[in-house]
């Protein structure tokens, strides 16, 4: 009786095991992103010389944001927006950095709610080589700003393209490293689809890189910004923010921090 119990119990647990890893592998885009479907509206905001912009990715895709001009001899900001909602929930952001003369880009990826489409790793990388693309054409300078899940687009594009610097709040390593860590008993370096190895690309960065991130991160732990700034080929400085979580970077001061990095690295160097 005992060695059946042993057996069936054994059994159970084996079963109860291969079905969570189907439903993870079933669901893991619906676990993994967030994206909502309200936004915010610009004509409800005060936001001067925005407009909403149409960027095409392909002959069938278009993804949907903001573009406010910069003044005279400022950059342009992309702001890589994170994974919950849109980007127009942060529309705080770009008043402030409106304010001081910097132009912003900000948009939603596919799938997000301003930008129709499936939410894949490869549709986010595209979409975000077409909005730098995009903006490009403008011809002021360009740093990207990631936050988040948007760290990982923000990395990929400076692999790949010319940006003047790059700021990232709150990043990971990889998302991978991410599920790894939460889902210890899982192989997800097998099942993970949308891996986003941040941690590969910032190799290629030569741009000065800013990180950001806070002690009591529950969703992306300090260490993530840790590690990846230890890879950055130019790293110019890592701001960790004691007691500050996922979502409260932007109260503690990383826009001033932002303006001294921009500052040094970019509007000095044009004047």
């Amino acid at each position: 009786m005992a060695r059946r119990i042993i057996i069936w119990g054994s059994a159970f647990i084996i079963s109860l095991y291969l079905g969570s890893i189907l439903f993870l592998v079933k669901n893991q885009r619906v676990l993994q992103y967030t994206p909502g479907t309200s936004f915010v509206s610009l004509q409800t905001i005060d936001l001067p010389g925005a407009r909403l912009v149409n960027m095409p990715v392909d002959d069938l895709i278009n993804v949907r944001g903001w573009f406010v001009p910069p003044q005279e001899g400022m950059p342009i900001i992309i702001f890589f927006k994170g994974n919950a909602g849109s980007f127009s929930d942060d529309y705080p952001r770009y008043q402030e950095m409106n304010a001081k003369g910097y132009g912003v880009l900000a948009f939603d990826y596919r799938g997000f709610p301003m930008s129709p489409g499936e939410i894949t790793e490869e549709g986010i990388l595209e979409d975000a080589l077409a909005a730098f693309d995009w903006v490009s054409q403008n011809g002021a300078p360009i740093v990207l700003w990631g936050r988040s899940l948007g760290s990982a687009p923000a990395l990929y594009v400076a692999s790949l393209r010319d940006v003047e610097a790059v700021l990232l709040e709150s990043p990971f390593t990889a998302a991978l490293d991410v599920a790894a860590e939460r889902y210890p008993i899982f192989p997800v370096n097998k099942l993970l689809k949308d891996q986003f190895l941040s941690r590969e690309w910032i190799g290629d960065v030569e741009e000065p890189v800013f990180v950001a991130h806070g002690t009591s991160d529950k969703t992306i732990p300090v260490q993530h910004g840790r590690d990846l700034y230890a890879l950055a080929p130019n790293g110019r400085e890592l701001w960790i923010v004691e007691g500050g979580d996922h979502g409260s970077l932007w109260a503690d001061g990383i826009w001033e921090k932002a303006q001294e990095f921009f500052d040094e690295t970019v509007i000095a160097n044009a004047s």
